[in-house]
């Protein structure tokens, strides 16, 4: 086996995929989270002409692989991501991940095949359609066997474990938030939706703006793990499903019908679902300088949120660049309508739904 590797992916997935394939965890080797320092050191002058800042980012997360570690590391994996896992799958056209992030490492890596002795040998970027399992089983088959020293069915079952992980992961975190609401429930308290990409978790690409928000008292929920609990989107999408608008709490077709972009899709639903719970009293917005899938989003996102009532505020600049000051006085405009106008957001959010609210229902149970 490979005695060191490293990644810049799906996380638990290829965690679950690696250490199933007998990668003992002290040999996997994760690259830092972006900053300014990292980028400065090792993607300057091998950027390709790119607007798109998570793809800019990568420069300086292979860079620090490839160059900033005391040993070599055997294998670097960065893989293409043609399609991604989404639990709106089955009601939306598809789940395609951006195309641009998906092809930044082909279009950066000449820049480093003559330093540190990189080569197609040690950067594996094997394409792979995560939204698809049973493809997905076959394209790291036959592109990971072979470096790995394992038969293609080890390969399969690695796959299979990297799934499992995801999962789980998911359900956790869909858990986390479900207490987080049931507390604001309970208490009476607002809480922030965050709209953003997976990428915008990372805080150097998301500039710690949301650290900066929950540092101030307020709970934060990332649209990708909003609770799916049946009960509950029930009692929030019941004037929708009662008038026909969708067919389950899950449907976007009623405001999205070019529904191809997993994460685009992702952003859509949960403007929607931010946009009845009582609790969310303010949307933030996270995107990045140009981001040409979120540009057709911007508009109809801000109309469903702010058509309810909920305060909405959209940080959709984030580049390399950072206007420290600018952001600053953003996050406290957004704290300063929080506390003023968060309590009466809830009470008229609160008296558009159905009375008896699952979230109470269950804390009575429980109390």
């Amino acid at each position: 086996m490979p005695k060191a590797l490293s990644l810049w992916s799906t996380h638990r997935f290829w965690l679950g995929l690696l250490l199933e394939l007998g990668v003992k965890p002290r040999n996997i080797v994760l690259s830092s989270d972006t900053s300014e320092a990292q980028f400065r050191k090792y993607a300057k002058g091998r950027v390709a002409v790119e607007t798109c800042y998570p793809a800019k980012c990568l420069s300086g997360h292979v860079g620090q692989l490839l160059l900033g570690q005391r040993r070599p590391l055997d294998l670097i994996l960065c893989p293409m991501v043609y399609s991604l896992p989404s639990f709106i799958a089955g009601r939306v056209q598809d789940t395609l991940s951006c195309s641009r992030d998906m092809g930044a490492v082909e279009s950066m890596k000449s820049s480093f095949l003559d330093e540190g002795g990189s080569g197609n040998g040690r950067l594996l970027t094997p394409l792979v359609s995560l939204g698809e399992p049973a493809i997905a089983e076959r394209q790291l088959a036959e592109s990971l066997a072979e470096p790995f020293g394992v038969r293609r069915r080890d390969v399969v079952r690695a796959v299979r474990a990297g799934y499992r992980e995801l999962r789980e992961f998911d359900s956790e975190m869909r858990d986390r938030s479900m207490e987080i609401l049931s507390c604001c429930a309970r208490q009476g308290s607002p809480c922030i939706g965050v709209l953003g990409r997976p990428y915008h978790m990372d805080p150097g690409i998301g500039h710690r703006i949301v650290d900066t928000l929950q540092r101030q008292g307020y709970p934060l929920l990332w649209n990708q793990y909003f609770p799916k609990d049946e009960a509950l989107l029930r009692w929030l999408f019941a004037p929708d499903l009662k008038a026909g608008f969708v067919s389950d709490p899950l449907d976007i077709s009623d405001v999205w019908p070019a529904s191809f972009s997993s994460n685009t899709n992702e952003i859509v639903w949960g403007a929607k679902f931010a946009a009845r719970c009582p609790w969310i009293s303010c949307v933030v917005r996270l995107s990045s300088y140009e981001c040409g899938m979120d540009q057709p989003t911007h508009t109809p996102v801000q109309r469903m949120v702010e058509a309810s009532g909920t305060l909405f505020f959209k940080f959709g600049d984030l580049d390399a660049t950072k206007p420290s000051g600018s952001i600053a006085i953003r996050t406290e405009t957004v704290l300063h309508y929080l506390a003023e106008r968060s309590e009466s957001i809830l009470s008229q959010k609160r008296a558009r739904l159905p009375p008896q609210c699952p979230l109470t229902q269950i804390q009575a149970e429980v109390g």
